[in-house]
Order: structure tokens, then sequence, then C-alpha cells
């Protein structure tokens, strides 16, 4: 049967009604809602394949169709939810890695919009390791991949954000812990040499001689060539102190993983 021609074509007739269209002609509409850039429109066309026809083979592919027009529309929480019928339904089909992935971006591509919570950056880490470990051959998890130490930076920026703040306003010791979180935390990310001057600033500050030194010589073993090193070796040096490794403190343990080869 052909499908009738669309209302928006100069006075149409309206579209036939989808509980009177096969399973096959229902997903065709909304494949070409899709291209005509009505994701909207789409999810609902999807949905209904699965409730006119629940056992058809139409039923699988709409469903995942329905997250991915839900993406489309930037509907994160109905795409989620459709994503996660799909590997809850059909957790062994070829699809099941897109799925998956489309739930981890339900997350991810919201995270510029949390302001300060950082409540979904950590769902958006944990749902792209679950694609990263669960489907390791994919191409989504070689996209997974970049998308995590995207998340993960983005995590330490704001950590770097927060005791910055507290750093201008003389609340130092706040300020430290947040640096510190970076340090052990985040260390592989590009944060880490300006958080460990930072704590040069922080420790001196508050007078922990010991911490801010054993901070230097951190950055001096592994930033050596970095702006941070030069202004943390000007600020030791100005107070007569050496960037190196001072009493038994927490940064003194890291820098003895780093020369063990232990930093991750």
């Amino acid at each position: 049967m052909a499908l009738v021609v669309l209302s928006g074509c100069g006075g149409g007739l309206a579209e036939e009604p989808l509980d009177s269209m096969t399973a096959q002609q229902i997903f065709e509409r909304g494949e070409a809602q899709v291209e005509r850039g009505n994701p909207d429109d789409a999810a609902f066309t999807f949905g209904e394949i699965e409730r006119l026809y629940p056992y058809s083979e139409f039923a699988q592919r709409a469903l995942i169709m329905q997250a991915y027009s839900y993406h489309r529309d930037g509907d994160y929480e109905n795409s989620r939810a459709s994503a996660q019928r799909f590997l809850d339904f059909y957790p062994a089909e070829d699809d099941a890695p897109y799925a998956a992935y489309l739930l981890a971006l339900s997350y991810y591509d919201q995270i510029d919009d949390v302001g300060r919570d950082q409540g979904l950056t950590f769902q958006a880490l944990q749902a792209l390791r679950a694609v990263i470990e669960r489907y390791p051959d994919s191409d989504y998890a070689r996209s997974s991949i970049l998308k995590f130490d995207l998340a993960f930076d983005h995590l330490a920026a704001k950590e770097m954000e927060i005791g910055r703040y507290y750093l201008k306003r003389g609340h130092y010791a706040a300020a430290a812990n947040r640096f510190r979180t970076v340090v052990e935390d985040f260390q592989t990310t590009v944060h880490t040499p300006e958080a460990l001057h930072r704590l040069v600033e922080s420790y001196l500050s508050i007078g922990l001689v010991d911490e801010a030194q054993s901070a230097g010589a951190i950055l001096g073993h592994n930033y050596r060539s970095t702006e941070w090193y030069e202004s943390s070796y000007a600020l030791l040096n100005g107070q007569g102190l050496p960037a190196e490794v001072s009493g038994d403190n927490w940064l003194a343990s890291i820098y003895r993983q780093v020369l063990r080869g232990e930093w991750l």
C-alpha cells in the first residue's frame, strides 16, 4: 500500500492513521520524519510500532530509533529511557552497543549545562565506561574513550575553578583541598601542573612549608618545562626554600610513587 500524500504538501490529504498501517510503513514514516527534521514526531511514530506491533521485527528497530529521535530532539530523559529499555529487552542484539552509547550521550551532552552540579558528569563517566568495558571492539567504544577523557577533564576543571575561587578570597585550606583532589584523583588531566602550583601558593600562605616544597618537587620532576614550575620555583626561592621533598606528608608520598613509576 502506498503512503498517502502528506498534508503539508499544498493542501494535500491528511496522513493515513498509524493504526491502519503496517509496521514497515510506520517505520518508514518515522524515518521520513527524522529526515525532515521532526525528531519529536518521529519518536512518537516509532513508539507506536512498539504499541501496535510489539512482537514484530520492526518493534526492536523502532525502539533504538525512538531513542535516537529523542536524542536528536534534545529530550535526553526519554532518550535514556528508550535506550535502557532496548538494553533490557535486547541485550545481545547488534544494536546494543549503540543503545548503550546513546544512553551515555544522554548524560554527556548535558555536561555544559549543569553549572556546579557535577552529578550528570559522574553519570556520563559511568555510562561511557560501561560502553568501553562491555563493547571494547565497537566503534562506540573508541568514541566513548575520547568523551570519557573530556568528561574527566571537565570534572578536574570544575575543581580548579572552585579552588581558584577560594584561593582568591584567602580561604587557603579550602583551596588546597580542591587542588589536592585534582592531584590525587585527576592526575592524568592537563590541570595537574597548575594544581600543584596552586598547592605551593596555598600551603605557603598557611605556613605548611614541607607540603609546599614537596608540591614544587613534583612539579620539577614531571613538569619542569611548564610556566607553573617556573612560578612555583620563584615563590619558593623567594623564601629561600628549595623545590624538594620535605617531611612526611601526602605530597612526599606521591613524589616517592612518581620515582617508583607508580603515579597512576
